[in-house]
């Protein structure tokens, strides 16, 4: 039995996660032991690699010891967090994504001017609980809805309103939420179409021409992972039988069976070394190739957080 792999080429680790996982190990190299506020990222592959460098991952701050050094996820925080985390000198190096933080900024202007805030996205997101956490103001309110149906149920106050959306949506059935959002509220400002990041839409288009040539198509990628699932969905959509996999001990042979192509992509939080196990399992089971679909997107890198640099090291603070 003999099939051929097409590998994605739009696929991997995005800029705001390789930026999280760098500033995660520039700090352990600086200053030893750090703690990291939630998955820096989620990938459990990525957040184990860390853990056994020096990493300590944590749910509360509550559990972090006082003056620790401490990262905030690539996914970002609210400011009551913000303000836990100064209250117990805790030395804070922010890890936000540069492009979830674009909209931390919207979201405290308006609600400065007390407009109203509609969120977009999966309410229990990290991502979302971290932008939701942005509003402070005097006045306004912030909503979070995630479909079209949703907007029926809004109710938006008398200063104006913009919305934003989470970055990680599948960006056909985003579009949807933002003309209905648009019908029913014109004068809301907001994106042109939404905030759904670059390289998610390199992904989820590269992830769509992939389903349309394989009938059966791979994603590695955590079951935590936003990013990785609208993957899955969007490849269901366009008519693949897809499966979200950790790597490559979760594939099932038995999918294999009756196969002539398979396509095989990656979530924004996955290492290329997950991707290549994947292939590896793949050519021990006949699989040919992988052929490269697609074309290299250009995505921009994004410089370490500023904290990073102006922390003080250990041997620095005894001096």
């Amino acid at each position: 039995m003999s099939f051929t792999v097409v590998l994605a080429q739009s696929r991997g680790m995005c800029a705001g996660v390789d930026r999280a996982i760098r500033t995660v190990r520039e700090a352990l190299r600086r200053f030893g032991p750090i703690y990291v506020l939630h998955e820096v990222v989620h990938n459990h592959h990525v957040v184990e690699d860390l853990r056994k460098e020096g990493a300590t991952f944590v749910e509360d701050l509550n559990e972090i010891p006082a003056g620790a050094v401490t990262i905030f996820s690539a996914h970002g925080v609210g400011l009551d967090t913000i303000d836990q985390a100064r209250a117990r000198g805790l030395r804070v190096i922010d890890a936000t994504c540069p492009l979830v933080e674009r909209i931390h900024q919207k979201i405290r202007a308006a609600a400065a001017a007390g407009r109203d805030v509609v969120m977009i996205g999966h309410a229990g997101h990290q991502e979302v609980q971290g932008s939701v956490g942005q509003y402070r103001g005097p006045g306004g309110a912030v909503h979070v809805i995630f479909s079209p149906e949703d907007v029926a149920g809004l109710r938006l106050g008398p200063n104006g309103a913009m919305f934003a959306t989470q970055t990680t949506l599948a960006y056909a059935e985003t579009a949807r939420t933002v003309a209905a959002l648009r019908e029913r509220y014109p004068e809301i400002d907001g994106p042109r179409a939404d905030d759904t990041c670059f390289a998610t839409q390199h992904r989820q288009a590269a992830i769509r021409d992939l389903a349309r040539d394989c009938p059966l198509v791979l994603i590695a990628g955590s079951k935590n992972s936003s990013n990785s699932n609208r993957l899955r969905e969007v490849a269901q959509l366009h008519g693949a039988t897809a499966h979200l996999i950790e790597d490559e001990t979760e594939i099932d042979p038995a999918w294999l069976l009756g196969a002539t192509r398979v396509g095989v992509s990656a979530g924004a939080s996955v290492p290329e070394y997950v991707v290549d196990g994947v292939l590896r399992f793949l050519r021990e089971r006949g699989g040919l190739g992988p052929e490269i679909m697609g074309e290299a997107q250009d995505e921009p890198s994004f410089r370490l957080p500023r904290g990073l640099t102006e922390l003080p090291t250990t041997s620095e603070e005894s001096k």
